[in-house]
């Protein structure tokens, strides 16, 4: 990969990762645009890498109060607010876990096309109006329970098809059950890092039965671009949600999956 190729698609990742825009459409519409070449197994770890560091910052605090809470509810110390989130984003795991070692060779062999990110990055971009639309928005993140943290885990489990948008179809599963934005949105954010990284460690894994050549430079450069753009994308989105919504998450998303059925649909 050249210098610029990196720059452009670590920002992109980093971008979109935890947006409700789906970074897998992103990734794949850059390339055949300017007619690069695919960046590779090796990157897509990096990127990772770089993704699930930024998150894991941006929320170091609640997730040491969290670990704590957490071993000391398994320890016999009892619960509180802190562990019982612990296990609800455990818990919130389970689906996506199971549907990723059922199906993730079936999406890799065949849902990774053109034409299926188009259609679910519209489809799932309506969900979401509609789930904002019909959320009374009137429970915290206090207010989350094991039924929220089961429902919003299978809305994650949907996410496998590529277009769909982790966060933004997470974020739909909290509106749905009547979470407050800031609350669907932080629970979502939460729950992307076990996810992240057993998707990262999957992709490693990956790469080391590989014979792909990595580029370390190219691979330190993309985690670190990711991640920091990453942490910023969060910050942003979290300040602005109250004010903008996610109507203009839900028109872009309208746009772009309509620019992939122009540039990929046959004829």
């Amino acid at each position: 990969m050249d210098c610029h190729h990196v720059y452009f698609l670590a920002l992109l990742q980093g971008l979109t990762e935890f947006l409700p825009i789906s970074s897998s459409a992103h990734l794949i519409l850059m390339p055949v645009i300017f007619g690069w070449h695919d960046q590779g197994l090796a990157f897509d770890v990096a990127v990772h890498i770089g993704t699930l560091t930024a998150v894991v910052v941006y929320y170091a605090g609640a997730l040491k109060d969290m670990a704590g809470a957490w071993f000391g509810s398994i320890s016999g110390k009892g619960m509180n607010t802190d562990a019982r989130l612990a296990w609800y984003v455990i818990l919130g795991t389970i689906p996506a876990g199971i549907a990723g070692l059922a199906a993730n060779a079936y999406v890799e062999a065949v849902l990774r096309n053109p034409l299926v990110i188009a259609t679910s990055t519209i489809v799932f971009a309506l969900v979401l109006w509609l789930a904002q639309k019909l959320s009374a928005e009137q429970r915290t993140d206090n207010d989350i329970n094991w039924r929220d943290a089961l429902v919003i885990g299978l809305f994650q489990a949907v996410a496998l098809i590529p277009g769909t948008s982790r966060s933004g179809i997470t974020i739909t599963g909290g509106l749905f059950r009547g979470l407050d934005r800031k609350a669907a949105a932080r629970f979502s954010f939460l729950l992307s890092i076990p996810v992240t990284a057993l998707a990262g460690l999957l992709k490693t894994y990956q790469l080391l039965e590989s014979d792909q050549a990595v580029s370390w430079w190219n691979m330190f450069l993309g985690a670190l671009l990711s991640g920091v753009v990453a942490y910023i994308a969060i910050d942003w989105f979290l300040k602005l949600l109250d004010r903008i919504g996610m109507l203009p998450f839900v028109i872009y998303r309208l746009i772009l999956g309509s620019v992939l059925f122009f540039v990929f649909l046959p004829g």
